[in-house]
């Protein structure tokens, strides 16, 4: 299975998938996702999802974004049904995001009028423009700038809005930008027993782990054995994530 560019967008295409995955990716890894998410979206391809991996570039206005990313996406839809590398009419469709790429999936959810089976959000963070850009402020300290919307604005969309019932937001337990503690509660009052949180091992940036094969010399060295327990403590944190997203897409289904 191969990636396509397909209308902008990265593309994997599994025979008789069953199922549909948006993917968005963290602000300053996103221009390319089939690259810095490679595994962890293989690995959901690999169960039969089609995944589409939207890239972007971030902005202070994250509604225009939102708006283009979901623009992009339902092109690229189109363009599958019309070549006929995807004969269905109707299969279900799950958003999964990582950093800023949850934010856009809540704005989309809340602000566009689309049909989602659930949302995976991972390591979600709403900072405010100052935390996430820090020359903002040595820049120009007289100018207020921030994100649109800014992080009271997006909890306040959110709480009104979001139109997605089933969501499952994973926090990784050595990570200081993750605030999906705040979401949760958001989700948790809007849909009662829909939302999911769990708390897997790892850090921020997980998600873009690689899984690297680690060739061995002719003879085992201590370099070697380094290598080989890098390899099995990454990779066993990238692993977990992958179930995680797996089981809860398809529970019927090992992951």
């Amino acid at each position: 299975m191969d990636w396509k560019e397909i209308r902008g967008n990265w593309v994997l295409v599994p025979k008789n998938p069953i199922g549909i995955v948006h993917f968005l990716g963290g602000a300053f890894v996103a221009t390319a996702p089939h690259l810095t998410y490679r595994w962890l979206l293989e690995q959901v391809a690999s169960k039969g999802y089609l995944v589409i991996a939207t890239p972007f570039v971030n902005t202070l206005d994250h509604i225009a974004i939102a708006q283009s990313v979901l623009l992009n996406f339902e092109r690229t839809l189109e363009r599958l049904h019309d070549s006929g590398l995807l004969r269905k009419l109707y299969l279900p469709t799950y958003g999964i995001g990582h950093s800023m790429g949850c934010k856009l999936h809540l704005l989309i959810g809340s602000l566009y009028p689309v049909e989602r089976a659930g949302n995976i959000l991972i390591s979600f963070n709403n900072y405010a423009a100052r935390d996430a850009i820090p020359l903002v402020e040595q820049l120009n300290s007289s100018l207020a700038i921030e994100f649109t919307p800014s992080p009271l604005e997006t909890n306040k969309i959110v709480q009104e809005g979001y139109k997605v019932r089933r969501n499952l937001l994973i926090k990784f337990n050595n990570d200081n930008l993750d605030q999906s503690a705040a979401l949760t509660k958001i989700l948790q009052q809007r849909f009662p027993e829909m939302v999911t949180a769990q708390t897997l091992p790892g850090t921020h940036t997980t998600p873009l782990g690689q899984d690297i094969q680690w060739q061995i010399g002719t003879s085992f060295t201590p370099f070697d054995a380094l290598g080989q327990w890098f390899k099995q403590e990454v990779y066993r944190d990238l692993h977990q994530l992958k179930r995680a997203i797996l089981l809860w897409m398809n529970p019927l289904s090992p992951p």
